[in-house]
Parts: C-alpha cells; sequence; structure tokens
C-alpha cells in the first residue's frame, strides 16, 4: 500500500477464525443469483476489491485467475466481490479472461457484513469504501481465516503459504 493510499480505520464487523461466516446473495457478471451456500461442502475464498479495472484490483483478480487451476486442485473455490454492477463485472471478466465468479455489491451490504469496508486515505483524501480483504470459508460455513488490508500484488502466493498449499 503505498503512502497515498492508506486504511484509516475499518468499521466494526472484522471476522474471526472459528465465526460462521455471515451468508449472501448477490448478482454475477451476467445478472444470476449466487449465494454463499451454493458453495456448502466446499472451500471458498472470498475476496473484496474495490473497483474493476483498477491496476491494483487487476493485478490481484489475474493472479487469481493464473492460479484457480491449482487453488480448485487444493480444494478451494473463489469468488470476487466488488462495489461494480453487472454490467462493469461483465466487462472486467472480458477484458481479462476471468474464470471465477465476480459479484456484485452494490449497497456494499457484505462488504460491511465482512468487515471489508472502512476509511481509507486516496490522493490525500479521507474516503469510506471497500477494504482489499479476503476471508476463507471451509465446507461448512465457518471462517478458517480472515485478511484485512492486503496488498494486491503477490496477495495469492501470500494466501497459498497461509493456507500451507
Amino acid at each position: 500500500m503505498t503512502a497515498t493510499n492508506q486504511i484509516i480505520t475499518a468499521l466494526p464487523g472484522r471476522l474471526q477464525a472459528g465465526a460462521t461466516a455471515p451468508d449472501f446473495t448477490l448478482p454475477d457478471a451476467s445478472g444470476q443469483s449466487v449465494s454463499l451456500a451454493d458453495y456448502r461442502g466446499r472451500n471458498v475464498i472470498v475476496y473484496f476489491y474495490p473497483k474493476a479495472a483498477t491496476p491494483g484490483c487487476t493485478t490481484e483478480a489475474c493472479d487469481f485467475r493464473d492460479s484457480l487451476a491449482s487453488l480448485q486442485g487444493s480444494g478451494y473455490e473463489v469468488i470476487g466481490i466488488s462495489p461494480d454492477g453487472p454490467a462493469a463485472l461483465a466487462g472486467f471478466t472480458g477484458d481479462f479472461g476471468l474464470n471465477f465468479p465476480l459479484l456484485s455489491d452494490q449497497d456494499n451490504a457484505v462488504a460491511l457484513a465482512y468487515g471489508a469496508w472502512g476509511e481509507k486515505v486516496i490522493n490525500g483524501e479521507i474516503v469510506e469504501g471497500v477494504l482489499r480483504s479476503t476471508v476463507v470459508i471451509d465446507a461448512d460455513g465457518a471462517i478458517v481465516l480472515a485478511r484485512y488490508q492486503v496488498d494486491a500484488q503477490g496477495h495469492v502466493a501470500a494466501l497459498r503459504q497461509e493456507l500451507g498449499l
């Protein structure tokens, strides 16, 4: 994170290992509803990113894209969530060949429930928004780990190391 982009505070609600993951149902890039419950019985990595097709978000999404086969081979599915609408997600998916679901959280309710919302400084200005965050959920819906303020660059490698993959 650069000096011009830093986290000031996160709103309450950061998740802890062992807690039950808040359920959600959100539209994907094609407008179809996707629920966390659809993934019951599988491990899932849910990552929150601020805005499709921006440099850091593209780096992170492409890293998940390039690592998806390996992650799935280790028993993990991937879901990306941002405040972008389905049309923006469809463009992002198509432009970068993303091979996992991107979900639209336009009212930020899921980001709030997951503790992935807070104040941050962007270009010297304090704003509220999505905090780059990742939550790993096991097959029973329990939080395995929750990481906040992650770096886009090298995030998947750090996550794989932390999960022992």
